[in-house]
């Protein structure tokens, strides 16, 4: 009789193997292998409409971080806090740039998001004019 601890589900070996053994088409890659939670939907910052308020990285800590470049919210796990706490966190946006999005479309808002020119929050655009002459010191 084979060793129950080592085929159980309590063994995380055991699980990524089997996991890792499965055929067919009714595998995703997808379900979460070495535990976390099932999820039919993920979650999704339009880094685009992002403010880099942070509300929603204090919120659900494991689920969202602020991009240290641009200074923008983004989604780094999708199994880091509960569906509960996500939805929190999405309630708090002030610009409503988080979404519950199917995985099936992440590949293609990455790829959407990279064709994107976005810049550094809190430094002048280029598109913006310059002011020339300190306020209050123009003469007429």
């Amino acid at each position: 009789m084979p060793d129950e601890g080592f085929l159980g589900v309590n063994n995380p070996a055991a699980a990524a193997y089997s996991a890792s053994s499965l055929e067919g088409p009714d595998v995703s890659g997808f379900e979460p292998v070495l535990g976390g939670d099932l999820r039919e939907r993920a979650v999704w910052v339009d880094e685009a409409v992002c403010i880099g308020c942070r509300y929603c990285a204090h919120v659900a800590t494991n689920t969202f971080a602020i991009e240290p470049n641009l200074g923008r919210s983004r989604a780094i796990r999708q199994d880091g806090d509960s569906s509960e706490r996500i939805q929190e966190a999405i309630e708090t946006c002030p610009v409503d740039c988080i979404h519950w999005v199917q995985f099936e479309e992440l590949p293609a808002l990455r790829l959407q998001l990279e064709a994107q020119e976005l810049l550094p929050l809190g430094l002048p655009s280029p598109a913006r004019p310059r002011r020339q002459i300190p306020r209050g010191t123009q003469t007429d």
